[in-house]
């Protein structure tokens, strides 16, 4: 049976009560000027920004918030190179430390962008909207059953509100991918029977420890490894994937969810806790099941891809040769070969890039004074990723209401930088569910 809407916010509710263009001439601000804040100046946020600030002509980017100083730095040079005087961050609104998120939002930005670690990212939200500031968020948007279940809320308020919601969900927001998945849920391959989705890949980057590092300090830096702050790599990077398929099954709630998963080769200390592989079948009521799997190991075979058997056809979507292709009995193929397989193939593109789309629409929306608003489902993927880690954890097969009345608490509130924490590796049919 799927679950309605009203049913999944109900549950929640449980425990809750393109080119960049550089200015080179002083920019003034006006009466319509929309002013940006980032919150996390990592990569991403750093990336994000450069959207933001190319997705409207009147927006200025001045707050910047971060843990660590040499990063919001880092960002602030290489935003200011590229953009001029449309950054105008003062140094009073540079703000850094565990709290430096609320100081951002107590100021007079109109428009945040989150993208510091998955496990903060409950509190910013909360914050954001509290604050009544429209807000691009990037995914994961929990860790935990119960931070998800606050950011379902958060996510109803900003609807309330009137506040633009815009998810990290980069791939709703590729044109390629809509025109595809919108034939699929047209019926163009009949009733899905079969999904199989992957997200494998290497390894990914790693920050050895100085001596003036606390543990904590040390942890935050490399957040990707402990599950309390990523949510493991099927909820930080792989979750990407679990969203397609669900988009391309109209966002439906599967009634139980098996997995497996473990620590084959990342097994040194400095990898955390966190697994490198996972496999989960997701099932539906009407019978269809979903394969995902995913993994993070060196010197093994790269797959990004999802694929639909119907009952009239079958749909593939390939992200890394850009593959977008119907067979069967309406045979379609997305006119455009760029093969994405480097960080500069969107830019050779003649689609527009993805991140790009989703701040421009973002900035139209909030202009026009219909603003979008991602929270339903955004949640609902974020949900998905969470409910196949529980399940390989365990090794427990679960529902879905299960997984979104866990209990389960990974990130531990009031951290400090003198805060030890750790989670054990977890071990199927000994690590329990909550």
């Amino acid at each position: 049976m799927n679950i309605s809407r009203r049913r999944f916010t109900k549950i929640a509710g449980l425990a809750t009560v393109g080119t960049i263009v550089s200015s080179k001439a002083v920019w003034a601000a006006n009466s319509k000027t929309l002013k940006v804040g980032l919150i996390g100046c990592g990569d991403r946020g750093t990336g994000a920004a450069e959207q933001a600030l190319q997705a409207d002509p009147n927006v200025i980017f001045c707050a910047m918030a971060d843990a660590f100083s040499d990063q919001l730095e880092k960002s602030y040079a290489s935003l200011k190179q590229k953009f001029g005087d449309k950054v105008q961050v003062a140094e009073n609104n540079k703000y850094v430390g565990l709290d430096a998120f609320q100081r951002l939002i107590d100021s007079d930005v109109d428009v945040v962008l989150l993208a510091a670690p998955p496990a903060f990212r409950p509190d910013h939200l909360e914050a954001a909207v509290n604050a009544g500031k429209h807000i691009f968020c990037e995914k994961p948007f929990a860790v935990d059953a119960p931070g998800l279940r606050r950011v379902i809320a958060a996510a109803e308020k900003s609807k309330a509100k009137e506040l633009a919601l815009v998810s990290g969900f980069c791939w709703r927001y590729h044109v390629p991918k809509r025109e595809t998945f919108n034939r699929v849920l047209d019926g163009q391959i009949g009733e899905i029977l079969i999904a199989e989705a992957t997200y494998n890949t290497g390894e990914l980057w790693y920050r050895e420890r100085q001596k003036a590092w606390s543990d904590m300090e040390y942890r935050l830096r490399n957040w990707l490894y402990y599950n309390w702050l990523s949510g493991d790599h099927i909820v930080e990077q792989a979750i990407h994937s679990i969203d397609l398929f669900s988009w391309a099954m109209g966002d439906i709630a599967p009634v139980k969810i098996s997995g497996t998963g473990g620590r084959q080769k990342r097994t040194d200390k400095k990898f955390g806790n966190i697994y490198d592989h996972f496999g989960v079948t997701y099932e539906y009521a009407n019978g269809s099941k979903a394969y995902f799997f995913c993994r993070q190991q060196a010197g093994t075979s790269p797959s990004y891809a999802v694929e639909l058997a119907g009952a009239d056809g079958r749909c593939k979507v390939n992200c890394r040769t850009g593959l977008h292709e119907i067979s069967g009995r309406n045979r379609w193929r997305y006119d455009d070969e760029t093969k994405f397989t480097d960080e500069n193939a969107y830019k050779k593109s003649k689609v527009k890039n993805m991140y790009q789309q989703q701040h421009d629409e973002l900035f139209e929306s909030i202009r026009n004074g219909h603003p979008i608003n991602d929270g339903d489902w955004m949640a609902r993927s974020n949900l998905l990723a969470l409910a196949g880690r529980m399940a390989a954890y365990t090794g427990q097969t679960i529902s879905y209401d299960q997984a979104l009345a866990s209990e389960e608490v990974l990130f531990p509130k009031n951290i400090s930088w003198d805060t030890k924490y750790e989670l054990p590796v977890a071990i199927p049919g000994i690590t329990k569910f909550r």
